[in-house]
């Protein structure tokens, strides 16, 4: 008998644990490891004080909490190394290591008397902040004082580190040039959801972004192009009168200070110099280091049309965008570029581009079909491969990692390179599966410049990637060697996107779904969780005015012909809970309309489609207009 009641104590006490943890519900992006909810709350008082060493790797941390506390509540808000009385908030560096939480991780504990965070090492306490602030209402993330907000933390224990080391967003400033303090401003962004990789992706086509000394072209002739709005990639080419007075380029002073700017933040910068392809704003700078007779006539790509993309990679080149591989001028460039690059960037990795390199103006010069005799090379792809294999050589010599996209793998990489796969996961398979160093940011989850919904409310890109396949995102597929997998990434490309604004709104929320799936353990994904503490943080960043897209709302619209020809449209919402509403003549659609329940024909003579979602009597979703005759062309007529 007394060993009965022993296991059933013991029971009882298992299935209280469980249903506190399963109680604990704070939505926290990335989830973290563990939390369990102790029940009651810690009350903020109107004096707040944070007590941690005096740790100069703590001061942004310490003075996000100091802004955003203060801002919100009004409290005042002080900082101390040494209390007599016991702290509102304690940030500590653990006295004996605790290995499980590796550099990067935090224990934070919430009691009625106090909020502590612990860590190894001072990243592990600024992320432990990030979370703290997550606890907080979410009016702590207001630019100004809210009233009426009862300004509590549940009491609760979190114990939580990352799965992967590069969690990575890349920013592309060549297609479009964003400032200094644009930059800063998604670094901000980026580190609330413990992304702590910003790929920089500083040149192609459209703009060379970065101060080089002793090149002055580069800046003077390549980070300049006529301004044109509209659709990129279908603009008429610029006239010879019209000004070439936009973009803009970094000094090296500037970049110091991001870099600077970046660490502060436990971010590491790694710089991308594009080459051989996406090189038309150097051949406009230096036409001397193209293969090509004329060169000295190519300009800096304004958006207009460039590659003929109708058969596919690598596209067809209208005019040559490369470097020479077989022109040592070129060697000679990029020795003197990279030696800068490489004290510029603390970073151990420099990128090096690689990607969709046209072959047909190599296919035919005489320069290259000698260097393919000389070389003993029998395809164009093994002439990009000697080309990299010399990059890298310059890239090591500098004491840096070599790191370009995965198309370095068909003419045969390098051992020692490291590779960015993005045309797909199979890529990064079999590049890890070679031994080679791999951070995974395949197009299927993590393009960010795809559309993330309907055609009719976005910027038409060629693909669609909405948050829920970003969220199916698994970076280490079974039967690949983790060893080999350096992290996750999601890449911005900007050529449709011309503002910071823009670039917020692209970002996030798919961006939170990429830190989940390279932050957090992979039993702790769950879809109708993830959408209810994404709407959680859309509530913070309205308050911290940040844009993002509300395309979660947005039905998919999907259209076919039946078996009698008929036009049909399906509708298909991306979460649950939600009403849809459509009307055909021309009017705007509430919650009286007709709902939405099966696939819908199109009347004979109707010329629009209009679209909206509610939750209950609460529109949620954007009204959305599609031309009949839009309809048609997406059924194939």
């Amino acid at each position: 008998m007394k060993q009965l009641t022993c296991i059933l104590l013991a029971c009882i006490f298992s299935l209280s644990a469980a249903a506190r943890q399963r109680s604990a519900h704070v939505n926290l992006i990335p989830e973290p490891v563990s939390v369990v909810n102790n029940g009651g709350h810690f009350v903020l008082p109107q004096h707040v004080t944070i007590q941690s060493a005096a740790i100069p790797e703590l001061k942004v941390a310490l003075d996000l909490l100091k802004q955003k506390i203060g801002t919100a509540t009004g409290s005042f808000v002080s900082h101390v190394t040494h209390s007599e009385k016991t702290p509102a908030i304690r940030l500590a560096i653990l006295a004996k290591k605790e290995q499980t939480l590796g550099t990067e991780g935090y224990q934070l504990s919430v009691t009625p008397q106090q909020i502590v965070v612990k860590a190894n090492e001072p990243a592990g306490l600024f992320y432990g902040v990030q979370t703290l602030l997550q606890l907080f209402p979410a009016d702590i993330e207001s630019k100004e004082k809210q009233a009426g907000v009862k300004w509590q933390v549940p009491c609760l224990e979190i114990t939580d580190y990352p799965r992967l080391g590069w969690r990575g967003l890349m920013f592309d400033v060549a297609r479009h040039f964003f400032t200094k303090d644009e930059v800063k401003q998604y670094i901000d962004a980026m580190v609330r959801y413990k992304f702590n990789m910003l790929h920089f992706h500083l040149t192609d086509d459209e703009g060379w972004r970065l101060e080089i000394k002793g090149l002055p072209k580069l800046t003077e002739i390549g980070a300049w192009n006529v301004k044109k709005v509209g659709s990129f990639g279908t603009f008429s080419p610029p006239g010879p009168d019209e000004p070439r007075t936009y973009g803009g380029f970094y000094t090296q002073d500037d970049i110091r200070e991001l870099v600077k700017y970046a660490k502060d933040r436990f971010v590491n910068i790694i710089p991308e110099i594009d080459v051989p392809g996406h090189s038309l704003a150097v051949i406009a700078s230096y036409p001397e280091l193209s293969c090509t007779p004329g060169a000295e006539k190519y300009r800096v790509r304004s958006g207009e049309q460039i590659m003929d993309w109708s058969r596919g990679a690598p596209p067809i080149a209208l005019v040559d965008n490369t470097l020479c591989p077989a022109n040592e001028k070129v060697y000679t460039f990029l020795d003197t570029v990279i030696t800068q690059v490489a004290k510029l960037f603390p970073f151990e990795y420099i990128h090096m581009g690689g990607d969709e390199a046209p072959h047909n103006f190599w296919e035919k010069n005489e320069q290259v079909k000698q260097l393919m005799k000389r070389e003993g090379l029998k395809t164009i792809p093994q002439v990009q491969a000697y080309f990299e294999k010399r990059v890298e050589q310059i890239v090591v010599a500098k004491g840096k990692k070599f790191m370009a996209w995965d198309e370095i793998l068909e003419g045969g990489a390098s051992p020692t390179a490291a590779v960015m796969s993005w045309r797909g996961m199979k890529y990064g398979i079999e590049a890890a599966k070679a031994g080679h160093k791999v951070v995974i940011s395949p197009t299927e989850f993590a393009y960010l410049d795809y559309m993330q919904a309907d055609e009719a409310t976005e910027p038409r890109v060629y693909a669609s990637l909405r948050l829920n396949k970003s969220y199916q995102f698994e970076p280490v597929p079974p039967g690949l060697d983790p060893k080999n997998v350096l992290g996750a990434q999601a890449n911005l490309w900007t050529e449709q996107i011309y503002n910071i604004r823009q670039a917020e709104y692209m970002t996030w929320p798919r961006g939170f779904a990429i830190a989940e799936s390279a932050w957090s353990q992979p039993d702790k994904k769950d879809w109708n969780n993830f959408v209810t503490r994404t709407e959680d943080h859309f509530r913070r960043l309205d308050l911290a005015e940040t844009k993002y897209s509300p395309a979660i709302y947005d039905p998919a619209v999907r259209v076919r012909r039946t078996a009698d020809k008929q036009l049909s449209v399906e509708l298909t919402p991306e979460i649950q809970g939600l009403d849809i509403y459509y009307s055909f003549d021309n009017s705007t659609p509430d919650h009286f309309y007709p709902k939405y329940t099966e696939p819908v024909a199109v009347p004979k003579d109707a010329s629009l489609l209009r679209v909206v979602t509610y939750r209950g009597k609460k529109q949620v979703g954007r009204l959305i207009t599609i031309a009949v005759s839009d309809l048609n062309k997406r059924s194939g007529k």
